[in-house]
C-alpha cells in the first residue's frame, strides 16, 4: 500500500478561506509569489498569512466572490518540494471562465515556506 507523502498531507490541509487553517500550515517567512502580468494588479510577492490572505480577497473581489481552485493533481518532488494542477474558474467581467495553473509548494520542516502560483492564461477558456 501507498502511503500518502506528508506534504501532500500538509496541502490538503490547506484552505484558504478558512485564515486559522493558513496561520497553522505557513512558516512565519511564507512568501506567495503571484505570476501573471496579465492581471498586474494582483501579481506579485504576498508575505505572511495576512499576505496570503489579501491576495485570496483581491481574487473574490475582482470576481463577485465566484473564484474556486479545483485540484486536478499534486506530486511531491523530493523532500521539500509539491507541485500541484488546478483548474481556477470564476466569473470575471461577467463571463464564466476556466484556467489551469500550476502551484509550485516549498514545505520545509511540516510548515509552508514559500508558493509559485503560475495560471496559464493562453489557454484560459470563456464559457
Amino acid at each position: 500500500m501507498n502511503e500518502e507523502h506528508p506534504n501532500i498531507r500538509i496541502l490538503n490541509k490547506f484552505d484558504p478561506a478558512n485564515p486559522k487553517t493558513i496561520a497553522n500550515l505557513l512558516a512565519e517567512d511564507f512568501v506567495w509569489h503571484y505570476i501573471n502580468p496579465e492581471l498586474p494588479d494582483v501579481q506579485g510577492d504576498y508575505h505572511g498569512s495576512s499576505g496570503l490572505i489579501d491576495f485570496f480577497k483581491k481574487l473574490a473581489v475582482g470576481t463577485n466572490g465566484s473564484f474556486k481552485v479545483n485540484p486536478l493533481s499534486a506530486f511531491p518532488m523530493g523532500d521539500e518540494l509539491v507541485i500541484t494542477h488546478v483548474k481556477d474558474t470564476m466569473i470575471l467581467d461577467g463571463e464564466s471562465m476556466e484556467i489551469e495553473a500550476v502551484v509550485l509548494w516549498c514545505i520545509i520542516d511540516g510548515k509552508i515556506k514559500e508558493a509559485w502560483d503560475i495560471p496559464i492564461s493562453h489557454t484560459a477558456t470563456f464559457k
